[in-house]
């Protein structure tokens, strides 16, 4: 498989704040064991051995969440922290604000009472990266309110419990919404900038021109894009369509042509935007790690991303109906 040797890893800055990452960064939602959301599980051992090959490794960048199986994903990647007596230097570490999954309560109380959680899971006195998540199982108005989730996140960065504040979610016109407020320096968008899925271009427009970090996460679509759908046959989180499946064979087809795993174009989809800070991949295993930088440094011919281009995508939300009014 050969590589770029000239390909450039220099940390990037997530917008205008101090915070320097990778290009790259380690998902950790699958660590938290949620089989619901990925079709299978993640053991604790295994779990662990991946936090610390994400420590040791090339990528500095570590992102995860409150909800991610309700805290497990915190908690493990906690146990090694304290292992390591604390959060080795140069690893940038993000987590997510998360409204109460048993009550659904995404007050501006809540919003502290997760953010008090995740340092206590951690093992952590301060958090580098905040993101307000999942921001569609509210309003903008209760986001955006007196006392609100917001206020109290930007209180809780201004006594130094948080560094740097983002906002992470589903839904493209809501994201851009909370961009143009200008109260975050990064967003998360997932599933919908993918070589299947061009739903966040207008979201990536709106961030690179204001100056926001745009994280792009899922760049296979949840697993497809790199399992192959005979593997996987999963795209956000769902059962993919035969409509998906078809394209995707072709996108194998033609990284097969040129002797390139799918897996490399799929992930280069996104690394080789200028308007991308960095991109979010699950990991699971130890190794993958290692596998990840290495397929991000695969010499890609020019001609594939012009076969590419021949593929359709879609343009629409891929969760739109359930997000529908």
């Amino acid at each position: 498989m050969p590589t770029d040797p000239a390909r450039s890893h220099a940390l990037r800055p997530v917008g205008s704040t101090h915070l320097r990452v990778t290009e790259l960064c380690i998902g950790c939602a699958p660590l938290g064991d949620m089989p619901d959301t990925f079709a299978y599980s993640v053991p604790e051992d295994r779990a662990l051995e991946t936090v610390r090959a994400c420590l040791d490794g090339a990528i500095n960048f570590i992102d995860t969440a409150a909800s991610y199986g309700d805290g497990e994903s915190e908690r493990r990647i906690g146990l090694v922290i304290r292992e390591r007596g604390g959060l080795p230097e140069g690893i940038v570490l993000a987590t997510k604000a998360d409204r109460d999954l048993a009550t659904g309560d995404f007050s501006g109380d809540q919003m502290k009472r997760s953010v008090e959680r995740s340092l206590r899971l951690l093992g952590l006195d301060r958090l580098q990266l905040v993101h307000l998540h999942d921001a569609e199982h509210t309003t903008f108005e209760n986001i955006m309110g007196k006392g609100g989730p917001l206020e109290v996140l930007r209180q809780l960065k201004e006594e130094g419990v948080i560094e740097v504040l983002g906002v992470a979610g589903g839904p493209i016109d809501q994201e851009i919404r909370y961009v143009e407020t200008g109260a975050f320096d990064a967003v998360i968008t997932h599933n919908r900038y993918t070589l299947l899925n061009r739903s966040a271009d207008a979201l990536l427009e709106v961030a690179h021109a204001r100056g926001v970090a745009v994280l792009n996460a899922a760049p296979y679509g949840s697993g497809m894009l790199a399992k192959g759908p005979d593997a996987y046959a999963r795209y956000a989180y769902q059962a993919a369509s035969p409509v998906l499946i078809d394209r995707t064979r072709r996108l194998g087809a033609i990284a097969s042509a040129h002797g390139v795993p799918l897996a490399a174009v799929a992930l280069q989809f996104s690394t080789r935007d200028p308007r991308v800070t960095s991109t979010i991949v699950g990991m699971t295993r130890p190794e993958r790690i290692a596998q990840t930088v290495e397929l991000a440094a695969v010499a890609i011919p020019d001609q594939i991303w012009e076969d590419v281009a021949s593929v359709e995508f879609d343009a629409v939300d891929p969760e739109g109906a359930r997000w529908a009014k």
